[in-house]
């Protein structure tokens, strides 16, 4: 039989399975007979657009229309998902592609009339940083073009790194943006660590003003030695965030080293513990990482997660199901895996937290970003170098 064990209390689910028992997708839980893609009866995949080059993240306009960015080319297009169309979108800024880096977050403020966007940049001396900037849609430019377009915020320090820009958007029920930036691939494991560092802002969720300013009530603004628009820290690569739809709570997908992935509820001021404590292991040794976070009272542990040996899915965006097509996903989390190759499906009851069978886990495709669209489809956005937006919906 197939065993699910929840440790401690803090939902890290740790996968045993007897030989044999997987299913027909290798998931080790049970998928849909029908779909072959853990999909419920009635529901079904198809592409909406093919052919982009590695899509990164996935915006819905007000019109339906999906704005989709292209790491590596830099390109923002709108594609339409009645008819698949692709148009390409101009006054986006040039970007660093190296590595991980390139055009990375697209999303719609608050009045959703600009549409933001992080991406890398690099400075003379080939350094590289997360960058966050707004654009207006349509008006004198018309809607093939961002105009007005402002540099908000640049991430400190640029770094010689080309991975783990972080790199997600959403906006809070306070109308404030919150924004994720990774720690560069740092790999001193200590309490030194950039994370655990206040005077930085790697490793940490920021939270601003639409326009890029830093609110007064930030937890750190009368801290010296910190960065003022720190909100959280003690965050390895966070490439998922969204609002509960109920609580109002911002939530976060997060990839630990080996395993070790985590989804985390953002506390004002919190440490999240990386890298002093962490349930996962080094890519190398594979021995642990710091302690456990049931070891430190100082910090706060993930409300579910996958510890050193429970093939973590690398975790990316992520999305509160809100829609009406599917009824019985109402309040339910949808996570992007990298690593495992399948869409995450986890039932969310307050802070309780319980996998379910994963979407898509027979394709062996990466899935970077998940979506709502206004006809309750879910929208996936598949991470390669010719890669399709498929949509999930009822037959």
């Amino acid at each position: 039989m197939h065993r699910r064990t929840y440790l401690g209390g803090l939902g890290l689910a740790v996968s045993s399975s007897a030989a044999g028992c997987l299913g027909d997708n290798g998931s080790g839980t049970d998928g849909d007979a029908n779909s072959g893609e853990g999909l419920p009866d009635g529901a079904t995949v198809e592409p909406v657009v093919e052919g982009l080059a590695a899509p990164w993240a996935l915006a819905v306009l007000p019109s339906g229309s999906l704005l989709v960015t292209e790491r590596d080319s830099g390109r923002l297009l709108r594609v339409d998902p009645a008819d698949g169309t692709t148009t390409e979108i101009g006054g986006v800024p040039e970007v660093d592609a190296g590595g991980q880096g390139g055009l990375l977050d697209v999303a719609l403020g608050p009045d959703e009339s600009r549409v933001y966007l992080t991406y890398a940049v690099a400075n003379e001396a080939g350094e590289t940083t997360t960058r966050l900037g707004r654009g207006r849609l349509g008006g004198d430019g018309g809607d093939n073009q961002l105009t007005e377009f402002e540099r908000l915020y640049t991430v400190e320090p640029y770094v010689d790194s080309d991975g783990h820009y972080g790199s997600r958007v959403a906006f809070g029920p306070d109308g404030l943006l919150y924004m994720t930036v990774g720690d560069r691939q740092r790999k001193d494991f200590g309490p030194d660590h950039v994370a655990q560092e206040l005077g930085n802002d790697l490793g940490t969720t920021l939270r601003l003003q639409p326009d890029g300013s830093i609110p007064e009530d930030n937890p750190f603004v009368d801290d010296p030695d910190a960065r003022d628009a720190i909100y959280s820290y003690g965050h390895r690569n966070a490439q998922g965030i969204d609002v509960h739809p109920e609580t109002g709570a911002i939530w976060e997908s997060e990839f630990g080293e080996s395993d070790g992935d985590e989804i985390n509820v953002i506390e004002r001021g919190g440490n999240y513990g990386w890298p002093v404590a962490d349930e996962g292991c080094t890519y190398v040794t594979g021995q642990p990482i710091g302690v456990s976070h049931a070891d430190r009272e100082d910090v706060i542990a993930p409300v579910f997660g996958w510890p050193c040996g429970a093939d973590g899915p690398a975790p990316s965006g992520m999305t509160f199901y809100d829609g009406d097509a599917f009824p019985d996903w109402q309040g339910d989390l949808f996570v992007g895996g990298l690593v495992t190759q399948r869409l995450v499906h986890l039932a969310v009851d307050g802070d309780e937290v319980n996998e379910q069978a994963p979407l898509l886990a027979d394709r062996e495709q990466r899935i970077r970003d998940v979506v709502v669209g206004p006809d309750g489809a879910l929208y996936v956005a598949v991470d390669a170098g010719d890669a399709p937006i498929l949509r999930i919906r009822p037959r």
